[in-house]
């Protein structure tokens, strides 16, 4: 019984380590020294290939009452399947860095909001698919004055 259980742990933690997702961290987390002005990294996990992952992302702002929609350039750093985030979306409105990836089948998503002195770690969701228009809004939303959040 004790070797059944242990060999369950052994495999539920195997396949825990194995879904593809992103993690999120400071500039300095990269470790790499072009880093040093972007807004955040990020890291791609659970890909067995991480120079094979393949990931986009986009500002979605809110300004003045309007969605605004700004492609990103995810620059790749010197590790594979660790990326840096420069802003290129105006200081006005709400923002949220919508990441999307794709490895050997599997895909993943994150919502990263952001306000006044950076990215909000604690507001990030982070999903196994791309986020939905609803998701984004909603994040959104919650940023606004009198939002839900």
């Amino acid at each position: 019984m004790l070797r059944f259980g242990m060999a369950a742990c052994i495999t539920a933690s195997l396949a825990v380590a194995q879904v593809f997702t992103f993690n999120i961290g400071g500039p300095v987390a990269s470790m790499d020294e072009t880093a040093k002005v972007a807004l955040f990294v990020f890291r791609t996990t659970g890909c067995a290939d991480a120079a094979k992952a393949q990931v986009s992302g986009a500002a979605e702002g809110l300004v003045k009452g309007a969605r605004q929609s700004k492609p990103l350039i995810l620059r790749p750093m010197s590790q594979p399947g660790v990326y840096a985030v420069y802003q290129n979306w105006p200081q006005e409105g709400q923002w949220v860095v919508n990441l999307k990836g794709a490895c050997a089948g599997a895909n993943a998503g994150a919502i990263v909001p952001f306000g006044p002195k950076g990215f909000l770690r604690e507001s990030s969701k982070f999903f196994t698919r791309p986020a939905t228009d609803a998701e984004i809004d909603a994040a959104l939303k919650a940023m606004t004055p009198g939002g839900s959040k």
